[in-house]
């Protein structure tokens, strides 16, 4: 394959080759990142009425989350700090939920909706910034290049959902316990690609966002034989930290 190009020029095409490398690279903790998803979106088939709501909106919107911010951790190698996780898992909560109603309506207005504003989550986990600072962010990302955003995100949903339902149908049986259980494992296999395409497109919207530092360093995530220490796009300098 030819050498990927640098984040700030990197096509859609390219970002989702780029996260399919990635899951080859970190398979089983890529895999792990589809229990959540798979397991919330079988109960979402299996439980009735008013408390399918309340599963989606509780449970559901926590577990896409959660798989979110370990997209995030799978990219960048990171171990990031308590409080920007909690930071983290609050503004996932905060961004999902309202991508769940649109979700309800039509699937395209909900990827506008997490282009613009799903940004924020690995901007809290790797920028370190608090609840309100990681929303603004996160727009302030989703901008600097929303066509790529927008696109990026509606290719991976389209690539994951196409290649979940060939597995679906080639893994599930006449009963009703088959069809949940190759429902199951085409979305635990599948759903990864979309939180780890996520994850790498943080860091091609940081790099078009016109008020980056100018000596931010590439992250190992889009170049990993680089030399030197894996750092953090967006790590504070040791200065900063001790003024911090």
């Amino acid at each position: 394959m030819p050498p990927p190009l640098p984040p700030e020029t990197r096509t859609v095409g390219q970002l989702v080759a780029e996260t399919i490398n990635l899951y080859r690279r970190r398979f089983l903790p890529s895999l792990v990142l589809g229990l959540g998803p798979a397991a919330g979106a079988v109960g979402l088939t299996l439980i009735p009425g008013l408390w399918k709501l309340f599963f989606g909106l509780t449970v559901f919107a926590l577990l896409m989350t959660v798989s979110y911010l370990g997209g995030v951790i799978v990219a960048t190698e990171a171990r990031p700090a308590r409080n920007a996780l909690l930071v983290g898992a609050g503004v996932g909560y905060f961004v999902f939920v309202p991508a769940l109603f649109l979700y309800s309506l039509f699937i395209l207005p909900a990827i506008l909706w997490l282009a613009l504003f799903g940004l924020a989550i690995p901007a809290a986990l790797i920028e370190r910034v608090g609840f309100r600072d990681s929303l603004r962010r996160g727009y302030q990302l989703g901008r600097a290049d929303y066509i790529h955003a927008a696109g990026s995100l509606a290719t991976l949903v389209i690539v994951a959902f196409l290649t979940a339902t060939v597995l679906f149908f080639l893994l599930r049986g006449a009963s009703e316990l088959e069809r949940s259980v190759a429902a199951f494992l085409s979305l635990l296999v599948i759903s990864p690609i979309l939180f780890l395409g996520a994850a790498l497109l943080y860091f091609d919207q940081a790099a078009r966002d016109p008020t980056r530092r100018s000596d931010a360093d590439l992250h190992h995530a889009d170049e990993p034989d680089r030399p030197g220490r894996a750092d953090v796009e967006g790590e504070p300098r040791p200065a900063a930290r001790g003024q911090s």
